[in-house]
C-alpha cells in the first residue's frame, strides 16, 4: 500500500474529466493513479467492512460515478504496471491478473497508455497504444477495447466484469497474447488459377486463410516471421481440465501485429476466383449469412464466403438445418418403402408422436396429395408420420452410409464440421426427421447433401487437394439405388420448378435441384433460413440465421451464386 500511497501523495493538481471519466498525466504518459486507496476505500479488493459487518448489499443500476471511478481504477492499475490491483478491481481477480500478467511477460507489450473514451451506460470504451518488443524489434501497438461495469456478487461493489476480451477484443477464454518467432510460416494462399488469395480481395476468407496457414506454414516451404498473435486455448471445464470440444469449436491462431516478415511459402486451393467474389457479394451486409458451392462430381470447393467474418459458420457452423434434411430423410422413407414419389401420402395439420403434437408451418395440410407433393411443399407431418415405422438408429446409419455424414472423418484442408446425426428415440427421433432435434449441420455439409443427389456418389468436399499432403478423402460406403436417386432428383427438381424453391430459382437453367428449410431456434424469433440447390455438376447451400423461411433469405444467395456460375 505504502507505493500506491506515494503515488497519490505526489499528485499535485486536480485530475482532468476526459470523455466522463476522471485522469491525470503521470510520467507524462496517459491516465494515471486515482485517488481510490485512501479514505477508508478497500484498496486490496477486499469487502468493505459495512458489509461484512452485516449493511444491506449495493443494489439497483450503477451510478455514472460508479462506472467511472471504477473504470478508472482499473485502467490506472493496470497502465502503471500493478496488475494485482487492477485484476482486484474487476470480479474475477485470479483470471484477470493472469492475463494481465501474461500481456506483459508473454506478449512482451511495454509503454502502455491507456485512454477512456466517454462512458455508454456501464459500459467504457478505451484505446490501448503501446510498444512491442522481441529480440531488439520493436514496433508499435495500437487498437480500440472496452470493459463493462457490474456488480460484483454477494456485496454489490462496482467491479469491471472480467472477460479476456477486455485485454483484446480478439481474446475468448483460454486464449493468449504471446509475441515470438511465429507459429507457423506465412503462406501464400492460392486460387485454382494461381493467383493470390488476401483478406484485403475477399474479406469473409480471413479465418479461412489463417487456418491454411497454420495446416500448411511448415510445409509449403517458407520461414517463420516475428509477431504478436492470440494463441487459442480450450476454456476450462468444471474440473479445471480444459473442456471437451468438437471440430466445430476449432479456430486458428490469429495474428494481432507482425514484428518482422517471414518468408512465405504457397499452397494452392480449389477456390474459383470469380465466384468467390461473387460469393463475397451475395453475403456482404448479411453478418449472419453463409454460403457454400462446390462441385458436384469431385468434391472442390469452389467458393465459401461468410457475411460475419468472426467465425467460419460454412465450414464448421452446427445448425439444425430443418427441412432440407428431408433431402436425407427422403431417401430412407423411399428405400424402405414407406414413401413413392407419385404415389398418395398422408400430410395432415398435426401428428403426434412420442408426446409431442408437431404440426405444419401455418398448419397447412394437403389432402390426397402425392409424397412429391409433400416434399414440394415441405410437410412435416408427411415425414414425422412414418416415424412409429422407423428404428431409432435409421436415420443416422442413412447420413452415414450414403451421404458421409457424422463420422468426424472428413479431411478438408481446414477445420470443419462433419454434421452430427445422433441417435434418438421418441419425439426428438421423429424431430430428427426434419432437421431439428438433434440433428446438426452445416453449408458445407447440406452443399454435399444436395451433391450426393446429383452425383449419386458422395464425394467428400475439399479445399486442398489431398496430394498436397497425402490426406485421404473421406468415402461413404454405399449408394442410393438408381430407382431411390430418380425419385430424389425428380423431387428436387419439382421443388425448384413449383415448390418453396420456386421463386428463388427462377432464371436459374440447366438441370437444377432444391430443397428449402427453415429450423426453429430456442429464444430466437425467427427462425434460421437454409436453402440447398444444385445446377448441372454444381452444389451449393447457404445459411441466414434468424433471417425466417429459407427460400425467401438464403435461396436468393444461393441461386445467385448458381446464375454467377454460368
Amino acid at each position: 500500500m505504502g507505493s500506491r500511497r506515494a503515488a497519490v501523495e505526489r499528485r499535485k493538481t486536480r485530475p482532468a474529466v476526459i470523455g466522463g471519466v476522471v485522469a491525470v498525466v503521470v510520467g507524462g504518459a496517459g491516465i494515471g493513479a486515482y485517488a481510490l486507496w485512501g479514505g477508508g476505500a478497500a484498496g486490496d479488493g477486499s469487502r468493505p467492512a459495512s458489509t461484512a459487518a452485516g449493511d444491506a448489499v449495493k443494489s439497483g443500476p450503477l451510478s455514472a460515478a460508479e462506472v467511472t471511478t471504477t473504470a478508472e481504477r482499473f485502467l490506472t492499475a493496470w497502465q502503471s504496471g500493478d496488475t494485482a490491483a487492477a485484476a482486484e478491481a474487476t470480479d474475477d481477480a485470479e483470471a484477470a491478473e493472469a492475463q494481465l500478467t501474461g500481456y506483459a511477460k508473454d506478449a512482451r507489450v511495454t509503454d502502455v497508455t491507456l485512454t477512456p473514451g466517454t462512458p455508454d451506460g456501464d459500459k467504457v470504451p478505451f484505446s490501448v497504444r503501446g510498444t512491442v518488443t522481441y529480440e531488439g524489434t520493436s514496433k508499435p501497438l495500437a487498437y480500440e477495447s472496452a470493459l463493462t461495469i457490474v456488480r460484483r456478487e454477494g456485496d454489490g461493489e462496482p467491479r469491471v466484469g472480467w472477460r479476456p476480451d477486455v485485454v483484446h477484443p480478439e481474446l475468448k477464454a483460454g486464449d493468449r497474447l504471446v509475441t515470438g518467432a511465429a507459429g507457423a510460416p506465412p503462406v501464400t494462399a492460392l486460387d485454382r488459377d494461381g493467383g493470390e488469395l488476401s483478406a484485403r480481395a475477399y474479406p469473409s476468407l480471413g479465418t479461412v486463410l489463417d487456418a491454411l496457414r497454420e495446416k500448411y506454414g511448415k510445409q509449403a516451404g517458407g520461414t517463420a516471421g516475428i509477431e504478436l498473435r492470440v494463441v487459442r486455448g480450450k476454456p476450462a471445464g468444471d474440473d479445471g481440465k480444459p473442456a471437451a470440444s468438437s471440430a466445430a469449436d476449432e479456430a486458428p491462431d490469429t495474428t494481432v501485429l507482425e514484428l518482422s516478415k517471414g518468408t512465405p511459402g504457397t499452397v494452392r486451393t480449389t477456390l474459383d476466383p470469380a465466384l468467390q467474389a461473387a460469393a463475397e457479394k451475395e453475403v456482404a451486409g448479411k453478418k449472419r449469412a453463409s454460403v457454400v458451392l462446390m462441385r458436384a462430381s469431385t468434391g472442390e470447393i469452389l467458393a465459401v464466403a461468410n457475411g460475419g467474418h468472426g467465425f467460419n459458420t460454412a465450414f464448421q457452423g452446427s445448425l439444425a438445418p430443418g427441412s432440407t434434411m428431408k433431402v436425407v430423410t427422403a431417401s430412407l422413407l423411399i428405400e424402405k418403402n414407406l414413401a413413392s414419389m407419385d404415389e398418395k401420402h398422408p400430410c395432415p395439420k398435426y401428428f403426434s408422436y412420442g408426446g409431442w403434437k408437431f404440426q405444419n408451418d401455418k398448419k397447412f395440410e394437403i389432402k390426397d396429395g402425392t409424397f412429391k407433393a409433400s416434399f414440394a411443399r415441405s410437410c412435416n407431418t408427411a415425414f414425422i408420420g412414418r416415424a412409429p415405422k422407423l428404428k431409432d438408429d435409421d436415420l443416422t446409419k442413412q447420413a452415414q452410409q450414403v451421404f458421409g455424414l457424422g463420422r468426424d472423418d472428413w479431411a478438408v484442408g481446414v477445420p470443419s464440421f462433419d454434421g452430427a446425426v445422433p441417435v434418438q428415440t421418441a419425439a426428438p427421433m421423429a424431430a430428427s426427421l426434419i432437421g431439428q432435434g438433434g440433428v446438426r449441420m452445416s453449408p458445407l455439409n447440406m452443399a454435399s447433401v444436395a451433391a450426393t443427389v446429383k452425383s449419386g456418389t458422395f464425394h467428400q468436399p475439399y479445399l486442398v487437394a489431398p496430394s498436397v499432403d497425402g490426406r485421404t478423402l473421406a468415402t461413404a460406403s454405399r449408394t442410393l439405388a438408381p430407382g431411390t436417386l430418380a425419385q430424389l432428383r425428380e423431387m428436387m427438381a419439382y421443388t425448384a420448378a413449383y415448390g418453396t424453391a420456386a421463386q428463388a430459382m427462377a432464371g436459374v437453367g440447366g438441370d437444377v435441384g432444391a430443397k428449402t428449410g427453415s429450423a426453429e431456434v430456442d429464444n430466437q424469433e425467427k427462425p434460421n433460413g437454409w436453402f440447398t440447390a444444385y445446377r448441372d455438376d454444381l452444389a451449393a447451400a447457404g445459411v441466414v440465421q434468424q433471417g425466417g423461411h429459407g427460400g425467401e433469405t438464403a435461396g436468393p444467395i444461393v441461386a445467385a451464386l448458381l446464375k454467377a456460375a454460368g
